[in-house]
């Protein structure tokens, strides 16, 4: 079967995929395909269905800047409404005609000969001039390295692919994890429940929401004077910068947020052996700080138990934590997150040696930008290494990256060039600087083991500066990064 063609085929239809999808219309440049894998756009917002499911960043911040939303119900929206919001985009975007949804990338191989991405997919083959990656850190579920995990003969599920036929009523259920999903899933079905064992590896310091609803009058005015909602979005990104100063400048800072997060738990927690176990014992900032009013409350209700050790292992109706003791469950719910700093996108991806992207990484992810690596010639990827924030909204740096992308794709068909790939010099010292930056910060200095973290024990997952200096760097497009070539294709490329 011919392999159809694209110049630019786009992975997947969330934020990334569909907000460069805009950008391009933008350039009046319409030769281009967004594949997503599910049967709707929306990314991590449309698989994430559990109870309780919503974004940990205001709704102002968290949405494209220049697609302002002023009928966000709540200050943090919940997941259906982030999910419509995306759709609503789509429509509006036109980008309708351009999105093949229920197709999945098996693997794709550049072809040096051709000059071409070959791409196979679910649907068939595809050639293209540009690939991008647009499949975001949150997407293949993680599961602990644990003996029986097979074996379980009752219900199994991830947070991230919640089992709504799964009745949870009276049922014995084990939590596994206790970071930013189990932390909103864990109120929601404490008292649905029968009994429920929550398996903390680590306790994560939690911060008082300030969640509320957004009122009718504050949405009428959002519709009448957009400028209003623009400013709503100033404040919100100034006040989640000024934590850089914390997490990089002056660590010690932290001490002050974890004197107010100690507070918020003893306001709730009047058992002190309970509060021993809930106090982390790193730096606040080193792992993800979550916002919650109802995570304390739900460990104390009476069919809650906190179970301060991490998982051993899993027997047919049981499973068994560190301290040994195996307790009779119905359910397993993992709340472990997911394949951040390992990339599994980067299996299925050979550049110009043949390596894929994972050997040519050999555990420790790196990028230009976070979106180009070399040897991988006219490949861009969204929120790759070290782009990761642990304050803010991650919508500002995939804008970030938009214009970095698009200012690629517009050297290449301005100059008529085949190929482009940044240079190694040019990668090389922006990791470096990327690395001196995190070495003082509270992620390297604050005592605890996180997902951020690669293989190799290297942070290739956060951005250690001010995000408008990321964003400046990216929007700002430098020919000298990047070598433009212009050789002919050695045999026909397929149509």
């Amino acid at each position: 079967m011919t392999a159809r063609h694209t110049k630019v085929l786009i992975v997947g239809g969330g934020f990334s995929g569909i907000g460069l999808g805009h950008r391009l219309l933008q350039e009046r440049f319409k030769d281009f395909v967004i594949l997503e894998r599910s049967d709707r756009v929306g990314g991590v917002w449309n698989t994430n269905t559990y109870p309780g499911c919503q974004c940990d960043v205001p709704s102002h911040l968290y949405s494209f800047s220049f697609a302002p939303n002023p009928e966000w119900t709540r200050m943090y929206s919940p997941q259906p409404e982030i999910r419509d919001y995306l759709q609503s985009c789509v429509e509006s975007f036109g980008l309708t005609p351009y999105i093949r949804t229920g197709v999945e990338v098996i693997r794709a191989a550049w072809n040096d000969g051709i000059l071409l991405w070959e791409v196979e997919t679910t649907e068939g083959a595809w050639t293209t001039q540009i690939l991008v990656g647009a499949v975001g850190p949150l997407t293949e579920p993680k599961l602990p390295d644990v003996p029986g995990i097979g074996a379980f003969e009752g219900e199994v599920m991830h947070s991230s692919r919640w089992n709504h036929d799964v009745d949870l009523t009276g049922k014995r259920v084990a939590s596994i994890g206790t970071g930013a999903s189990a932390i909103q899933y864990v109120p929601q079905i404490a008292d649905q429940v029968g009994e429920l064992y929550v398996y903390q590896r680590s306790a994560p310091w939690i911060m008082p929401h300030d969640q509320r609803d957004i009122t009718d009058e504050e949405r009428a005015e959002f519709r009448r004077n957009p400028k209003a909602q623009r400013r709503e979005r100033d404040k919100v990104y100034l006040s989640k910068e000024a934590l850089i100063l914390g997490f990089v400048k002056q660590p010690r800072i932290m001490s002050l947020l974890e004197k107010l997060s100690t507070k918020h738990m003893e306001s709730q927690v009047a058992d002190p052996e309970l509060r021993s176990l809930l106090t982390p014992d790193f730096t606040l900032g080193c792992k993800r700080i979550l916002p919650s009013n109802t995570w304390y409350p739900a460990l104390q209700k009476p069919n809650v138990t906190v179970i301060p050790h991490a998982l051993k292992e899993i027997h047919e109706r049981s499973v068994v934590g560190s301290d040994g003791v195996e307790r009779e469950v119905d359910v397993i719910i993992f709340g472990t997150g997911f394949h951040v700093a390992d990339i599994p996108f980067g299996d299925q991806l050979r550049g110009r040696t043949g390596e894929t992207l994972s050997e040519h990484w050999k555990g420790s992810p790196r990028a230009y930008l976070g979106a180009s690596i070399p040897k991988f010639p006219n490949y861009f990827m969204f929120l790759g290494p070290n782009t990761g924030l642990g304050h803010s909204s991650m919508i500002y740096m995939i804008e970030a990256q938009i214009e970095h992308i698009t200012g690629a794709i517009r050297a290449m068909d301005t100059t008529g060039a085949t190929t482009i790939e940044v240079e190694q010099d040019t990668h090389d010292r922006y990791n470096a600087k990327i690395d001196k930056k995190m070495a003082g910060t509270v992620w390297e200095r604050g005592g605890c083991t996180t997902f951020y973290q690669d293989a190799n024990g290297r942070n290739a997952t956060i951005y250690p500066d001010w995000t408008f200096r990321f964003r400046r760097d990216a929007a700002k497009w430098e020919p000298d990064a990047y070598r433009l070539g212009f050789a002919a294709p050695q045999v026909e490329a397929a149509a």
